[in-house]
């Protein structure tokens, strides 16, 4: 309920894919996960965010400030996609 709580989650959203995919199908429990309450207009707000465009953004930004998505990471530690996200 707090902008710094809406700044949390936004920025979770561009940096974290795991978090990113589990906001869009689930985002009460998500937000509950990050420990974040948000208000429902900020919730709806953000999720009118296309899921797409917030992953094309994360993908520009320097994977030094990107959480590691293991899930796309094969047991060589090489990623599906040739970087680390």
């Amino acid at each position: 309920m707090s902008q710094k709580d809406v700044e949390r989650t936004l920025g979770r959203l561009l940096t974290d894919a795991s978090f990113r995919r589990a906001f869009f199908r689930n985002p009460a429990r998500a937000c509950l996960v990050l420990g974040v309450e948000l208000a429902a207009h900020e919730l709806d707000a953000l999720l009118r965010v296309p899921a797409g465009q917030l992953a094309g953004l994360a993908r520009e930004l320097d994977d030094r400030i990107c959480r590691l998505n293991l899930d796309n990471v094969d047991d060589d530690g090489s990623s599906e996609n040739g970087d680390w996200r």
